[in-house]
């Protein structure tokens, strides 16, 4: 419950109403300064996942979605110089507010794919910059 706990307080911190892209990048954000990223994985993915099913709409949640984007800000976190605040984090960092972001990684088709809902696709138009290259 511990894990629960630890997202409802994120959630709290982000959202002033409504809970758009922004929201989910800054709560990302906030997840893995304060827990890591292997830890926020877990904590981003369990959060969303619980929150959909509450909400009624658990086919909101999508597993390869929320992984990549724990990927992708963890990496912009982990190459870029530390900010103090989520809104200088996205200055620095516009491109992580764009939610058609995915596209450049990700075939539309993959996303929209079932198995890409329920569990973990690596990207199959271009690989994460920092991934090795495929053998």
């Amino acid at each position: 419950m511990a894990d629960a706990d630890a997202f409802d307080q994120l959630m709290a911190e982000v959202t002033t109403g409504r809970f758009g892209h922004r929201e989910h990048v800054n709560l990302t954000w906030l997840a893995i300064r304060r827990h890591g990223q292997g830890a926020a994985l877990r904590l981003v993915d369990e959060g969303i996942r619980r929150t959909a099913r509450y909400a009624g709409a658990p086919q909101k949640y999508h597993a390869t979605i929320s992984r990549a984007w724990v990927e992708l800000i963890g990496h912009h976190l982990a190459e870029g110089a530390p900010t103090a605040s989520f809104d200088s984090f996205a200055e620095a960092n516009p491109a992580l507010l764009d939610k058609r972001l995915l596209t450049r990684f990700y075939i539309p088709a993959t996303l929209a794919s079932a198995r890409a809902r329920i569990s973990w696709v690596p990207p199959d138009r271009e690989p994460f910059p920092w991934w090795p290259p495929a053998s």
